[in-house]
């Protein structure tokens, strides 16, 4: 309780300060809205943004994460058990975060057309990286004399695997994790802006467009959010599947 005593008070302030320069300086709403403004614009379009916008994008991120957890966890295994898959994929994983998402928007909109498909594609290619490289090098951890010592002891590529390798990559892996679930709601807003119908990137380019500014940091709080619920609920399965670990930042 203590711990989140700081972060709120110092974003309470950071609030307070912000109502107060726009209230003094006289900006107009639709340059820089007050925080008071946004809350008003919460409710005035709670609808809009609670029940037809955040559940789309809600599914589209979520779809997105799990997706990309898996691929990037695949990926980062084969990398590290088969030599030839690193050399031939490694430098394609890295290329494939360099690519301006922006840039090659229309090969995503002609392969997928404005579907859940298209969306879900964009929060893969923002993912599934930091998953794949924190499997590869949470594998490559391991303790080499205790990976030795159970080499002359006879024990198989699988058995090594899975008492040393998976329990070495473990934090690794999460690490990557929380940036994967943080990084996917931006993935899921861009896939939006490509285009679509619903989805709270939809809404705030339709308000950006009327000058409702308001309205487009009322979703961006909202999108802020979602992020920062994802990203804790992976540090609190970290928490857990981390006990074992005295160390662990989980434990602290």
């Amino acid at each position: 309780m203590k711990r989140n005593l700081a972060p709120a008070l110092t974003v309470l302030a950071l609030l307070g300060v912000w109502e107060l320069y726009v209230r003094l300086a006289g900006i107009p709403r639709y340059i820089l809205p007050a925080p008071s403004a946004v809350v008003q614009a919460l409710w005035q379009y709670r609808e809009q943004l609670f029940i037809t916008h955040l559940p789309v994008t809600l599914a589209e991120t979520l779809l997105g994460f799990v997706l990309s957890v898996l691929l990037g966890a695949a990926l980062g295994a084969a990398m590290h058990l088969w030599r030839p898959v690193e050399k031939a994929l490694y430098p394609l994983v890295v290329a494939s975060q360099t690519i301006p998402v922006i840039a090659i928007s229309p090969v995503f909109l002609w392969w997928f057309g404005y579907t859940l498909s298209q969306k879900v594609a964009v929060v893969i290619l923002f993912s599934f990286f930091p998953v794949a490289v924190g499997v590869i090098d949470g594998l490559r951890s391991a303790d080499p004399d205790l990976l030795d010592l159970l080499r002359s002891m006879g024990a198989t590529r699988g058995r090594i695997l899975r008492m040393v390798e998976i329990p070495s990559a473990l934090p690794h892996f999460l690490a990557g994790v929380k940036v994967a679930a943080a990084v996917s709601v931006v993935g899921a807003t861009i896939g939006e802006w490509l285009g679509g119908e619903n989805g709270l990137g939809i809404f705030g380019r339709r308000m950006t467009s009327s000058l409702k500014t308001p309205a487009l940091f009322a979703s961006v709080v909202l999108l802020s959010l979602l992020g920062i619920a994802l990203f804790l609920a992976v540090r609190w399965a970290e928490a857990r599947l981390l006990r074992w670990r005295p160390t662990s930042q989980g434990n602290r």
